[in-house]
């Protein structure tokens, strides 16, 4: 029994030696290298989006609704039929000013007629009253027949001034019945309602066979969403800075919405409010799209990124590098013996999934991306492709 305890301490004694033989376990990771970029100066902030124009179609006309050109939801073009209102009473209408237009001119044609005729037997009369004017003189007629042929002349003179009155009141009637006709026309034109901006149309307000006044409820509202915009705010301290970029050039703004976070839309910065925000300290902006994709839709929540300045020859590491420690925040960094050392480093901007390094890190080292929570200061690591640090730990444990 003694020599069999024995047997079995040297054997303990020789399992603790090769343990402590092998060392530490080697880490696998993954690693990146440190380069050096030029940094966009971006500005993200919440953004919304509003469409570019919004109209309420309402009718001009009232009537009876007779026909709905078009589907809820479709897009439309400037001038596409919406509605049709009924067209009788206003074809009525158009017919009765026509027929008031053509009784003016009959009117007037017949005033000058007697314009006409007026005038010719104005100036016979004339002639005569100056004959027996003549006559009086010689003796040759007596004073009542001079007055009389002058009395006939004057009033045939009246006679003309009528009717040339008469003509002028009725050229005037004419052009109100020529206005009537050109109201009713327009009046029969109002009874197609057309698209009157390129969109895209809402719920359908009013259905086909409903009564319709004079501009009243909305019939249908349409949202013009090529181009479109997005209005965002940002703090007040930047505004020095875009005032001055924005007058030297179109500053770019990106957007990117909740549900497609990988694909950004690209516009460029449009209006400058004219007034800080004193409540939030902010000033409102609004960028224009082309939105010819139709990624952006009214009323969204998206994520608007202003671009300012660029930062030339940042040294710039994956944002996933970078771990939180007592001490501040720090990265491992992958010696030339394959050990790690933890530095403390200073971060600066974010864009995308990197980050700038203002101090820690200079452009060739080798950070540790994924695999840091096996790792300590002088740890012995081996590298492995991204996301296989997990499948590798089993085996390290066992190298």
């Amino acid at each position: 029994m003694i020599a069999a305890g024995c047997l079995w301490s040297l054997a303990g004694c020789r399992q603790q030696q090769q343990v402590r033989s092998m060392g530490p376990p080697v880490v696998p990771v993954s690693v990146a290298k440190a380069v050096e970029e030029s940094v966009p100066t971006e500005l993200r902030v919440v953004g919304t989006v509003d469409a570019s124009s919004i109209v309420q179609v309402k009718s001009q006309v009232a009537g009876q609704l007779d026909k709905v050109a078009f589907t809820e939801g479709q897009n439309v073009n400037q001038g596409d039929l919406l509605f049709q209102i009924d067209p009788r009473p206003f074809e009525d209408a158009v017919k009765q000013a026509e027929a008031n237009v053509a009784r003016d001119r009959a009117q007037i044609a017949q005033a000058e007629a007697a314009l006409a005729r007026d005038a010719a037997q104005a100036k016979f009369n004339e002639g005569d009253a100056a004959r027996y004017a003549e006559l009086q003189k010689e003796g040759l007629a007596s004073k009542s027949q001079s007055d009389q042929s002058k009395t006939s002349a004057d009033v045939a003179r009246e006679a003309a001034r009528v009717s040339q009155a008469t003509i002028e009141s009725s050229r005037a009637a004419l052009a109100a019945d020529e206005a009537a006709v050109a109201a009713a026309k327009l009046n029969l034109d109002y009874c197609q309602i057309h698209a009157p901006i390129s969109g895209r149309t809402g719920n359908l307000l009013v259905q086909a066979g409903n009564l319709v006044k004079v501009n009243d409820v909305a019939l249908v509202i349409i949202h013009q969403v090529e181009p479109i915009f997005v209005n965002f705010s940002v703090p007040e301290q930047h505004l020095a800075a875009i005032r001055r970029l924005n007058s030297q050039r179109k500053l770019a703004v990106r957007v990117f919405t909740r549900d497609n976070p990988d694909r950004a839309a690209v516009g460029s910065l449009s209006v400058i409010d004219n007034t800080v925000d004193s409540t939030t300290g902010t000033i409102r902006l609004k960028g224009t799209f082309e939105n010819r994709d139709r990624l952006l839709w009214p009323g969204q929540f998206v994520t608007a990124v202003l671009t300012l300045d660029t930062i030339q020859n940042a040294t710039v590491i994956p944002a996933e590098a970078v771990q939180n420690g007592q001490q501040g925040q720090f990265v491992y960094v992958v010696k030339a013996d394959n050990t790690v050392e933890a530095r403390i480093v200073t971060p600066g901007r974010l864009f995308g999934k990197k980050t700038v390094i203002e101090k820690g890190v200079a452009p060739g080292d080798t950070v540790v991306v994924d695999g840091q929570l096996r790792l300590f200061p002088g740890a012995q690591v081996r590298l492995v492709d991204p996301g296989k640090t997990d499948a590798g730990a089993g085996d390290a444990g066992r190298s």
